[in-house]
């Protein structure tokens, strides 16, 4: 009879382990995903516009063309409206 009760108690530790590890694997997993999602992201930090080169004067309809890929940026949600306002100024600016 020793052999039958020690294997029970063997398969039921076994068990008890099992289920302790799945539970703290599942809390952990789920404190992970918290800790990323209260992270700030960290944003791009804005390079200085090049200096024009000479000679190299856009025309209005490349100024344009410029103009919509950006709108079309902003209403996609890729850029932030200060990003939208800088991007606009330097194009309008060159």
């Amino acid at each position: 009879m020793s052999f039958i009760r020690r294997a029970s108690r063997v398969a039921v530790a076994s068990s008890i382990h099992g289920n302790v590890q799945r539970r703290q694997r599942t809390r952990w997993a789920a404190e992970d995903q918290a800790k990323a999602a209260a992270q700030p992201v960290t944003p791009i930090p804005d390079l200085p516009p090049l200096p024009p080169q000479p000679g190299s004067e856009v025309s209005m309809d490349e100024k344009i063309e410029q103009l919509t890929k950006l709108g079309e940026l902003k209403t996609a949600g890729v850029l932030t409206d200060a990003e939208f306002e800088t991007q606009k100024a330097r194009i309008l600016a060159s």
